[in-house]
């Protein structure tokens, strides 16, 4: 009986098993041959070791996403603490709102910024009805981090959200009987309780801050080069898929050890990263 079931378990999972061999160890098996071979297919180390030229560029995608990731954890997490104490109606409403831009695709809001931000856009052309000097915003650094903020936002909100929503009202009665005050309460009570939706939403608008390139070309004007526009650039316009290969297994290590670090964590506090 107990074979059976094992049988038809592997049964069952076999269809997710090819999935991942054929769409997640495959492709990264590829990337790691680019990565330690040369145009000829030879072995070497030459990709790796010129990747030193790229230090700037790394630490200006960390440091980036590192601000993105912090903006909008300052704006999401009280405005998902209002939100889940919020009546149902209202609930779904901001909920719609937030999700709203979603529904489309992440080109045509970035590109709409883009003709918000620029010199003749909407903002420059309001502070001109004032007498104000139209202010350099693309082609700015200030403009990449407000596009990773703008463009991820929802995925913080979300799993924070969904985390203080289950904490009971009953609990936050308790502490203030107990003699907790405002910030004692938030301390001691709602931040423990909703670590785990906190760091989701870290690990959610960081991994695609890092790896973005679209938002830097458009909001940064070509100005600004992340990795994930080294990588582009090497593979359409270069063509060598061996260094865009090394850059992207050395991006792929980076999110994997950031991801671990966030399990790690938050599996501390018990909670996961999903």
């Amino acid at each position: 009986m107990k074979k059976r079931n094992s049988y038809g378990s592997i049964a069952l999972n076999a269809p997710y098993t090819v999935w991942s061999v054929i769409f997640i160890v495959v492709p990264l098996f590829i990337v790691a041959y680019y990565a330690f071979t040369d145009k000829s297919g030879a072995f070497t180390f030459d990709n790796i070791l010129e990747l030193g030229e790229y230090n700037d560029i790394f630490f200006t995608s960390i440091w980036y996403s590192v601000l993105a990731t912090v903006i909008a954890l300052l704006i999401s997490y009280p405005f998902a603490y209002f939100l889940s104490r919020q009546s149902e109606k209202s609930r779904r409403l901001q909920m719609m709102l937030v999700m709203l831009p979603m529904w489309m695709n992440l080109l045509i809001r970035t590109y709409s910024w883009m003709n918000i931000l620029e010199r003749n856009g909407l903002i420059n052309n309001l502070l001109g009805m004032v007498g104000i000097e139209p202010v350099k915003m693309i082609g700015t650094p200030g403009a990449v981090i407000f596009g990773m903020v703008y463009n991820y936002l929802p995925y913080m909100i979300l799993p924070i959200y969904t985390v203080m929503s289950k904490i009971e009202p009953s609990l936050l009665e308790a502490a203030e009987d107990l003699g907790c005050n405002g910030i004692n309460k938030l301390r001691r009570v709602i931040m423990p309780l909703s670590l785990p939706g906190v760091v989701s939403g870290i690990t959610m608008v960081f991994v695609p801050s890092v790896s973005t390139f679209y938002i830097s070309q458009k909001l940064g004007g070509g100005k600004i080069m992340l990795v994930g526009d080294a990588i582009e650039r090497q593979m359409q316009s270069a063509y060598n898929y061996n260094l865009g290969a090394s850059l992207s297994l050395v991006l792929m290590v980076m999110i994997i050890i950031s991801m671990a670090i966030m399990n790690k964590f938050s599996d501390e506090e018990g909670g996961m990263v999903i």
